[in-house]
């Protein structure tokens, strides 16, 4: 597993979304880009500097599959906190891709099993998901596998923890009633059956699971710890984010990916 340490949020996803752009950039041509795709304010600045690259000619969308990581049960692609309406306002509304090729969970479904069984067999449709960008939660968590998720998890429905409602409540004018309590989630399996996998971190308050996932051993109290046993994962964060690391730590990393730092 890398870690990228950059001085502050803006240059991190800066980094990932250049990462992100050669990446597609360089894929074998006639043979679509598989993307998983996160929601939250980590990917924001990603999703900004994507936007600048389409509009700038440096980044297409149109051989580019999305396949997004969670959505609220019980609304439906019109409500304004849901992530649905978040990715197209936020990315699919300003970038060419074709929306046929955009996957999202349907948070009305009338049978939520089901639609967790065919979003696993759409993504295997599609040869498997090429990289998943994803952030993490205080917790530790990725996508809505909160702590004491089960490392091989799929696509399925998970009840949210307190934690994760009081960290949300913000988007529903902070009342907790007004919080869906359930969602439909990818599991850390379908994270890590993902050929590449990039994690974003930011800030302070991430710094003691960033310690967790970085300097502990495989987790499921900290489901992104799962990456330690991915070929290919990075975690890109700022400065903030590593102050509960080791300082031998922090410089190991820093040193062996000076030469990588370039945005």
């Amino acid at each position: 597993m890398r870690l990228i340490i950059l001085p502050n949020y803006e240059k991190a996803s800066k980094w990932a979304a250049n990462y992100i752009m050669n990446k597609i950039n360089s894929h074998l041509q006639g043979k679509p880009f598989v993307l998983g795709l996160p929601t939250g304010s980590s990917p924001l600045g990603i999703y900004r500097e994507f936007i600048k690259m389409y509009k700038e000619g440096k980044l297409t969308f149109k051989n580019v599959r999305t396949f997004n990581m969670d959505e609220y049960i019980g609304l439906d692609s019109s409500h304004p906190q849901s992530y649905h309406y978040f990715m197209m306002q936020n990315l699919f509304n300003h970038i060419d891709i074709d929306r046929k090729h955009v996957h999202l969970l349907d948070g009305k479904t009338k049978d939520p099993e089901n639609e967790c069984r065919l979003y696993e067999e759409a993504i295997a449709a599609e040869g498997g998901i090429d990289l998943f960008l994803g952030g993490m939660g205080n917790d530790g968590h990725i996508a809505f596998n909160e702590p004491g998720s089960s490392l091989i998890s799929r696509t399925r429905v998970k009840t949210l923890t307190a934690e994760s409602k009081a960290s949300n409540a913000r988007f529903f004018d902070g009342d907790l009633s007004k919080m869906p309590t359930t969602a439909l989630t990818v599991g850390v399996g379908t994270v890590m059956d993902a050929r590449e996998v990039i994690i974003i971190v930011s800030g302070r308050a991430k710094a003691k699971a960033l310690r967790a996932v970085i300097e502990e051993g495989v987790n499921h109290m900290w489901t992104v710890s799962c990456l330690q046993m991915h070929q290919k994962a990075i975690i890109v964060c700022d400065d903030e984010a590593t102050e509960e690391l080791k300082v031998g730590t922090v410089n190991y990393f820093k040193d062996i990916e000076k030469d990588n730092l370039e945005i």
